[in-house]
């Protein structure tokens, strides 16, 4: 037991003490930009787990699915953008869901919602992200990456996820106003970044009103194509590769809390536009070849790249602005700087279709070259 005072730490060790974790070693893992933390669990037996730690203090309220617009407005950051807080009853329900479809979702030894505390079963070391940096051949990787996303979205999601413990929690449209939170951050923070090292000006009202204009349809569009449950945070490193298994269940899901019905694009954009790597546009390319292979039957496939194109473009700002953006000038971690000129490379990639052209001539014309990264 930890002899600290802090009353967080106490909780969190009585916590364990109950789940019958007392006597583990605790080996802190590397975080990311959300607000938990995860400690390794080594028992004497040799046996791991991993602890979750996340605090629901430092969380705004999640939206339940009869929230209204302005609901969601008043409840925060959280409703406004569809996701779950944290919470560690969804990330229980969205686990049972997976495991229950023979994929590869951590079991859940314990949890509690009200602290924000829970013991998973550890799929080990074998990211995605750390294996392609060693060298693996990233191509059988993101073959079996896709074609989790082929049979996941092989049948509609149901309005709830309902676990065996009991956890419930329900299955949100990733909608139009949650991708307009996202996009108008971007007009918000991009100045505030580019300002740390050019000479750029606040974006003015009628960019802003040209901005809403050209990206509403592409908001739009999303929400009407939301058709299939989508992880959500679905990349590199938040896969694992479990080669001692079979078949699907060979690709590990981690981070899925904040699942969602949407667009079937979302996670392979994600997937194929990593911001944290490069993705080559050969391998995108055949990764997309094999996604709409498998669903040739109910993906009209001209449709869906224009749709792929026009999201990841969305996306794009998205990590560029609320994200990084917001990462560097908001709370001064600077190793989002890295990230940026390549999230920049994959928005040009997409702009450069020419279905995408008067939003390219709007960044030509407010985000001119000489100032990205």
């Amino acid at each position: 037991m930890s002899t600290t005072s802090d009353p967080r730490t106490a909780q969190a060790d009585a916590f364990l003490a109950a789940a019958g974790f007392a006597d583990a070693r605790r080996e802190p893992l590397a975080g990311d930009a959300s607000t938990r933390a995860y400690v390794r669990l080594h028992r004497p037996d040799g046996s791991t787990a991993v602890f979750m730690d996340a605090p629901p203090a430092a969380e705004t309220t999640p939206a339940g699915p009869e929230a209204t617009p302005e609901d969601r407005a008043r409840l925060g950051y959280n409703a406004l953008t569809r996701l779950s807080a944290g919470r560690l009853d969804a990330f229980a329900a969205v686990a049972d869901f997976f495991r229950g479809r023979g994929f590869s979702a951590p079991e859940v030894y314990a949890f509690d919602t009200a602290q924000g505390f829970a013991v998973l079963e550890d799929l080990g070391g074998g990211l995605y992200a750390r294996l392609i940096e060693r060298g693996t051949d990233p191509e059988p990787l993101y073959e079996a990456a896709v074609d989790v996303q082929a049979a996941l979205h092989a049948e509609p999601p149901p309005a709830w996820l309902e676990a065996a413990s009991g956890a419930r929690w329900p299955v949100l449209t990733y909608d139009a106003l949650a991708l307009k939170t996202y996009c108008d951050m971007f007009l918000e923070w991009w100045p505030r970044y580019a300002a740390t090292y050019t000479d750029f000006a606040p974006f003015t009202a009628e960019a802003a009103a040209e901005w809403q204009a050209l990206t509403a349809p592409i908001r739009e569009r999303a929400e009407a194509g939301a058709a299939v449950l989508a992880h959500r945070d679905y990349h590199a490193e938040n896969l694992v590769w479990l080669p001692e298994r079979e078949g699907l269940a060979r690709v590990g899901l981690l981070d899925f809390q904040d699942a969602v019905r949407a667009h079937p694009a979302w996670d392979l954009l994600h997937l194929l536009q990593d911001a944290r790597r490069d993705v080559a546009p050969e391998l995108e390319a055949a990764m997309l070849d094999r996604y709409l292979g498998a669903r040739c039957a109910e993906v009209e496939r001209e449709t869906f790249l224009a749709d792929y194109r026009a999201l990841a473009a969305l996306n794009a700002t998205r990590i560029l602005g609320p994200i990084f953006a917001r990462q560097v000038v908001g709370f001064g971690k600077r190793r989002y700087v890295g990230f940026m000129p390549r999230t920049w490379r994959y928005l040009e990639r997409n702009l450069a279709h020419s279905d995408l052209a008067p939003l390219r001539a709007w960044f030509d014309r407010h985000v001119p070259v000489e100032t990205r990264p």
